[in-house]
C-alpha cells in the first residue's frame, strides 16, 4: 500500500487557485448537499447512470430493499430521482460527489499532491477547463464500457476519480522525472512520478481486467480511472503551456 503525500514543487510559480476552489467544492457538496454521505436521494439524483446518458432521458425508479449478503440487515436503497439539470450535466454534477469519507478523502489527496503542478503549466482557465474535460471523458468511458460489457446500466457512479486520473495522466507527461513523496507501510520515500504514477496506472489496469464495467470490484469504476488517464495523456498536447521555463529544473533526486 502506498499513497502520495507530497512533491518537490520548489520551482512552482502559481498560487494553484483553482485547485484549491475545487477541493473546497467537493468537500461543500459532500457537507451540505449529500448532507455526509446521507442524502441518497440528492445523490442517486445527480450521479452518472449510464442508462440515462445512453438514452439521453432523466429516468425515475423506485426504491427498494436489499438485504445484506452477510449480516442479512435489509437496506433501503432509494430509486433514481430526478435531477434539476440536463441529464449530461450529471456527467459535471457527478465529479463533485463522493461515495464517503474514505472516497472523498483520497481523491482529495491525489488532487492536492498533483494537480498543483498541472495548473502551474496550464494556468488557471486552461486548468479549469482540462480537468472538467478529463472527468466527462472519463465518465463517458464509464458509461460505452458499462454497456458494451453488459453491466447494469442503471447503477449511478459518482467521484472526482476521472477527472483526477486525467489530472495524472497530464503530470506523467509534463513531470516523468519530478520528486513524489510516498508514504509505504510505516516509511516515506521519494520516487520520480513516472514510477509512482505509473504503478498506480498498473494497479488500475489489473484491478480493473474483469470489471470494465464499473460496479464490481468494491464498486469502483475502474473503466473511468483509466479512460480519463488515457484522456489526460493526449489532450494535454492541445493545451497551451504557460509555464516558463525555468534555470534548473526540479528532478527526482535533486538536494
Amino acid at each position: 500500500m502506498f499513497l502520495p503525500i507530497g512533491d518537490d514543487n520548489r520551482d512552482r510559480h502559481l498560487t494553484p487557485v483553482v485547485n484549491y476552489i475545487l477541493i473546497a467544492l467537493n468537500l461543500i457538496v459532500y457537507i451540505f448537499f449529500q448532507e455526509w454521505g446521507n442524502n441518497l436521494a440528492f445523490t442517486y439524483s445527480y450521479s452518472t447512470v449510464p442508462e440515462e446518458i445512453l438514452r439521453g432521458v432523466d429516468i425515475v425508479s423506485e426504491s427498494y430493499v436489499e438485504e445484506h449478503p452477510i449480516t442479512g440487515q435489509r437496506i433501503l436503497i432509494p430509486g433514481l430521482g430526478k435531477a434539476d439539470i440536463p441529464v449530461y450535466l450529471t456527467l459535471i454534477s457527478s465529479m463533485f460527489m463522493h461515495g464517503g469519507l474514505a472516497h472523498l478523502g483520497g481523491n482529495m489527496l491525489f488532487l492536492w499532491v498533483f494537480g498543483d503542478n498541472i495548473e502551474n503549466d496550464l494556468g488557471h482557465r486552461n486548468y479549469f477547463i482540462f480537468y472538467l474535460l478529463s472527468g466527462i471523458l472519463a465518465a463517458l468511458a464509464h458509461v460505452f464500457s458499462t454497456a458494451f460489457f453488459s453491466q447494469d446500466t442503471l447503477i449511478p457512479s459518482l467521484g472526482a476519480s476521472g477527472a483526477i486520473s486525467g489530472v495524472l495522466g497530464a503530470y506523467m507527461i509534463m513531470h516523468p522525472r519530478r520528486s513524489v513523496h510516498l508514504w509505504v507501510f510505516i516509511t516515506i520515500i521519494s520516487v520520480p512520478a513516472i514510477i509512482a504514477v505509473g504503478l498506480w496506472f498498473v494497479f488500475q489496469v489489473v484491478n480493473g481486467l474483469g470489471s470494465l464495467g464499473g460496479q464490481e470490484a468494491g464498486g469502483i469504476a475502474y473503466a473511468a480511472h483509466i479512460g480519463g488517464f488515457i484522456a489526460g495523456l493526449i489532450i494535454i498536447f492541445f493545451f497551451p503551456k504557460i509555464k516558463p521555463k525555468p534555470k534548473r529544473e526540479i528532478y527526482w533526486g535533486d538536494r
